[in-house]
Order: C-alpha cells, then structure tokens, then sequence
C-alpha cells in the first residue's frame, strides 16, 4: 500500500470522506458478540484462516526475495498465483494468457551524496538520506541541477474549485520549488480549507510532483512531516531507494521535473534559517487563503546519474464465466508486489510484504476458492485481477484502467483488498470513501449478517482513497469499494485495534518486519474475505448496476462510459 503516481483529472481533486450515519455505540451487545464470533466459526465456504496463512506464508517467504517487479522475485509470484488460479479451474484471459504484460520502465536513480545550496546567509550542504532523497522520472543518463534558484511555494497546489494557487504570479521554469506535504489547514487545523481533516488529492505527493512539472520547474523537494505524510522519514527513505518503475511514455519522462524529492523537517528548517527566513511563520502563512509564493534568494545545485531499462512486469488475471450473463463482470483486486531486497534493517534486508499485501492476494485466492466450490454459480462472469506495481504508484491496475481486458461499461464493481489486519476477528467494517458509492449500501448488508457495523475512514487525513489499487478504478469511473476490519477489535475492543494500526504504521510498514509470524491472528482476515465474497455473490446474481451516489466526484465519468457505444 503506497503512494501513487496517477494523474487525475481535476474533477477527482476534491475527493472527501463523508462521515458515515451510524456509531459503534448499539453494537456492544452478547448477540452482536455472539454473530460476529459465529461468522469466522465454521467455514462452509472454503474461506479460512488457515488457508489465508498457507498462501501469506508463502508469498511473504524469503523464496519470494520481496515480490519486487522485474526480479526473480517476480516471477515467482507471477508464476505462483497463476498456478493457484489454474489449479482452482479458472479460466485465463481472452487471449489464453493468465498474464497481462505492463510496459513500464525501471529507473536506477543515483543521488549525488549532497545538495549543495549557496547565496545565503551561510552556504549549507545536505546530505543523501539523512537530509534528503531524490529519483527521476526523465530517461537520460544524468540529471545535473546547476544553482538553481529555490522557491517557497507553499503546498504547491493549484485549485480553481477552491480559489487557490499557489503558483499565482510565479515563473519556476528552471527553478526548484519546495513545497508542504498534505492539504492547505490540514497543519493548523483549519476544517474550513478544501475538505477540513479529510486530505483530498491535491494533498499527496504526487499531485505535488505533477503539478510542479506543470508548472515547468526543474526540481521540487516536499518537506517531510510524519503527520500530514501519515508516515515516519524511515519510509520515505526505503521507498525512494534503488530501482524505481514509471509507466512507459512516448516523450520519456521529458515532461517531468528532473528531479523530484523529499527534504526532512531538520533540513527545510535550516534551508530556510540559511535563508534568513522564518520556516514556523512561513509554514502558518501558506495556510492562510492569499498565500504569496516567496523566493529564498538562494541557489541548488545536485547531479543524478541513472541507469535505465524498458519492459513489462506482469498483472496476473483469471476468470470464472458467469452462467447467463458472462460478459458482465465483477471485480476482485490485490496488488501483488512489495520492495524486494533493500537496505538492511537490523540484519534483514528483504522486505518480505506479509500484511502489505501478500494479505489481499490470500484473501483473493480463498474467495476465488470459494466461488468455485459454491454450489450457486454467479450469472456473472468474476474476475480476479492480481496487479504489479502498486508500490510504485498504482502502476498495474492503472495500466489495467487504461488498458482493459473486459470492458469497463460491463464491469459491474471492484472490491479491493489490501494490507488485511493480522490482530484478529472485528466488530467493525472500515469503508474507504464511505458514502461514495451504493456499495456501501452492499457493504452495510454484509457486515449486519457478520453482526459488525461500518465506519468511514478514522484517518481520512492520510488519504487511503488514493493509496490503493481501488481508486485507478474509480478513476475511470467503476464503482470500487475498499473496506476492512479496523477500528474495533472484537475481543479487545477500539484501543487495542488503534494500538496494533499504529504499532504496524510505526515498526513495519514497508520495513523488512512486514513478515509472516505463527502468531499472527488471522481470523479478521477470514471475515473480510468472507463478507467481499458474499458482496461479490450478491453482485454476480443481479442484473443491475451499483452506482456513484450524488455529490461523487466519479458518477459523471461512469455515466459517460455506461452511455458509450460497445466499442467506443
């Protein structure tokens, strides 16, 4: 689960999360206890947790070297899940193939050790991972930054919807723009700004690094701050590191900035002392409406040097065709891929991925189990879609978006998994976007008979909706729903969960502890999985669609493409 590299239309910018209607306070009942415990008690369905671990032991092994793209790695677990899905009978694609090439490109970035910044009150020298990183996205051997003037602009954000613009007045071409992570009031706790608490993707690094490039600059560096990044600087570290994958495009990265980075907290406060400036009071300014970009009247200068290499990376893909309506489909997706073998963390340096996410592809093969075993086949056709690149910004399942093997008028949802809790059975049903979508609607009905309740998303401030594979789908306005367990422990109740999520964002989160345990409780994983199959049950036996409620960024884009001509 990470970070994403998609471009979005402006439409989708303003994304929030609606908070949701009911509260976990009628839910603490002995018959509420009692259903929840009996619905990961007998597994009629095939689905459970014992089967769950069998693949995550498996897929999180050390054989795996990480499941990282264009490795060994890859190919074992390419190889590996379209076995499984081959074992269980499903169908290949319609060429043939339980694979889908995804042309990509593979950038070794090679920082120089310093950035070196001159012109202001005292030249400052900052140095490779502990100040700073730095990738490219421009295929050329090297990348040089020669005093290139820095510029304060804020958070980078150009927002017409919300009369803001951050670049307004402001020539960067050639220059380097140092921007905030998150949304603007995010920091200073102004609700009132674009979507209060809730980041929208105006607030994600990614818009941060399109937008600069739109706007011509050189280089841009986000100032890293664990709250609003919702990450500690040890991730950005290891996933800035090594080998980097981009989409493949026609101009070769030559519309990106040259280089895109993080600074830390430490380093922006001394850039902008060496720069005379104050950074607390320019930090509270640019959270105020009317935010004027400043110059640091100081220069950059840094070199990159790259190794490049062009070829494709694999989603892996398997059907089971649906009785009497087998070109409709309903869709299931987990992304396959981790780190691989990276820097060594206490002597470990395989970042094995066991939560995040080799959890959704074993949860995916016991659902797929369980519609094979089902004695009621589903009308519709169920897809199973297991995506590369996720962790390098959504790359397979927005390759799949732009490039689909069914038709995307004809594909009725996705239900997407990723990074399952591994501290047992839940009373809760955490949605993503809750009240984006009638799936919530699919979603509150599934959890009822589980005896749980739904929640939006506690930590809309970290932006989940743009973090996962569901929302490439969304995008292109297929209705998506991305729920799990996650807020309300059903043994140990809401502080205990919340000290597991933060225990897991803290100590393993992309870090080499992400590995499989014996001790791991896997029995909320069971009834995630089990409550996504009896939604994609439900949706494999009706003959309507879920829609995008009012008021969704996304429903225009699905009415067009349901509107659309077959072959348009």
């Amino acid at each position: 689960m990470r970070l994403l590299l998609l471009p979005a239309a402006a439409a989708l910018l303003g994304l929030g999360l609606a908070a949701c209607q009911g509260n976990s306070s009628s839910t603490g009942n002995s018959a509420t206890t009692a259903a929840a415990a009996d619905s990961t008690a007998a597994p009629a369905d095939g689905i459970s947790a014992a089967d769950i671990g069998r693949h995550i032991q498996r897929l999180a092994s050390d054989e795996f070297l990480g499941r990282k793209p264009f490795t060994e790695g890859e190919t074992k677990t390419t190889e590996y899940l379209a076995e499984e899905f081959r074992k269980l009978g499903l169908q290949p694609g319609p060429d043939g193939s339980y694979f889908q090439n995804v042309p990509l490109v593979e950038i070794s970035t090679t920082p120089a050790r310093t950035m070196l910044v001159s012109g202001g009150r005292q030249p400052l020298t900052l140095n490779y991972k502990t100040d700073f990183v730095a990738v490219t996205e421009r295929e050329q051997p090297r990348i040089d930054i020669n005093n290139s003037p820095l510029v304060f602009a804020g958070y980078g954000v150009v927002a017409p919807e919300y009369n803001w613009n951050d670049y307004q007045g402001l020539d960067v071409k050639g220059k380097t723009v140092v921007v905030l992570i998150n949304d603007p009031g995010f920091v200073v706790g102004d609700t009132t700004l674009f979507k209060g608490k809730a980041m929208t993707y105006y607030g994600r690094w990614t818009y941060k690094y399109e937008e600069a490039a739109r706007q011509g600059a050189a280089a841009v560096l986000i100032v890293h701050d664990t709250k609003p990044a919702s990450y500690p600087w040890s991730v950005v570290e290891s996933s800035w590191a090594g080998e980097q994958l981009f989409p493949q495009t026609d101009d070769k990265g030559a519309s990106k900035c040259g280089l895109e980075g993080w600074i830390t907290m430490d380093a922006a406060q001394r850039l902008f002392r060496a720069a005379g400036q104050d950074f607390a009071a320019l930090q509270t300014a640019a959270n105020k409406p009317g935010f004027k970009p400043r110059p640091l009247k100081m220069n950059l200068s840094t070199s990159l040097t790259t190794t490049i290499e062009r070829r494709a990376s694999k989603n892996v893909l398997a059907v089971l065709p649906g009785t009497t309506r087998p070109r409709e489909y309903v869709l299931y997706t987990a992304h396959w891929d981790h780190l691989g073998v990276g820097a060594p963390v206490q002597g470990d340096s395989i970042y094995n991925g066991a939560v995040d996410n080799a959890s959704g592809c074993a949860a995916m093969l016991s659902i797929a189990r369980a519609f094979v075993q089902a004695k009621q086949k589903p009308q519709r056709s169920i897809v199973f879609l297991a995506v590369t690149g996720e962790e390098q910004g959504l790359l397979g399942s927005a390759y799949y978006a732009a490039h689909p093997v069914f038709p995307l008028s004809k594909t009725v949802a996705d239900l997407n998994m990723d990074a399952l809790a591994d501290f047992g059975p839940m009373k809760d049903l955490t949605v993503v976007g809750y009240g984006q979508s009638e799936l919530d609607d699919y979603a509150t009905a599934a959890a009822k008979a589980q005896g749980r309740y739904i929640v939006p998303d506690q930590t809309p401030e970290q932006g989940h909706f743009f973090r996962s594979d569901h929302f490439s789908l969304a995008h292109v306005g297929v209705p998506a729903l991305y729920a799990s367990g996650r807020f309300e422990s059903l043994k140990k109740g809401k502080d205990y969960a919340r000290e597991q999520n933060e225990k897991y964002e803290q100590q393993h989160y992309h870090q080499p502890s992400d590995e499989y345990r014996a001790d791991m409780d896997l029995g909320g994983m069971e009834q995630d999985a089990r409550l996504l199959f009896q939604i994609g049950q439900r949706l494999g036996q009706e003959t309507t669609f879920p829609q995008w409620k009012p008021g969704s960024e996304f429903k225009a884009i699905r009415e067009k493409s349901m509107a659309a001509k077959p072959g348009a």
